[in-house]
């Protein structure tokens, strides 16, 4: 069982990179999203999935003898899972802004596009 979600976690981390470095701007969105899910499972993975016990135990002494699943950790993937829905959804509107504004949703050419930076360092010389 533990084979197999690792195997799933980091199949999920591959396709995740792979869009991720994408030219797209909506595959870097779904990439991004992709690797907070991957996440998730990470952190959900480490808090045990599941155990034969029941959930509700009479004593305490059962449950510090029973490997119950930790519920703390899936109260924060449930958060996590929240924030992250909230980001994507921020992100596809941005990112349907940009293309908008844009014209297109190649992200290299939005890079051309941009103005060349100044020099952080040193501020810039204004011509007289």
């Amino acid at each position: 069982m533990t084979l197999l979600v690792l195997l799933s976690i980091s199949i999920v981390v591959a396709a995740a990179v792979y869009l991720s470095l994408s030219r797209d701007l909506f595959r870097v969105v779904i990439g991004l999203t992709m690797l907070g899910a991957a996440t998730n499972l990470i952190v959900f993975a480490a808090g045990r999935f599941a155990t034969l016990t029941p959930p509700l135990l009479t004593t305490v002494e059962d449950a510090q003898a029973a490997a119950v699943a930790n519920p703390l950790v899936q109260a924060l993937v449930l958060t996590a899972i929240v924030i992250s829905f909230a980001l994507l959804c921020f992100a596809l509107v941005l990112g349907a802004r940009l293309r908008a504004q844009a014209g297109n949703d190649d992200v290299k050419q939005m890079h051309a596009t941009e103005p060349v930076a100044w020099d952080s360092v040193k501020p810039p010389e204004l011509e007289n």
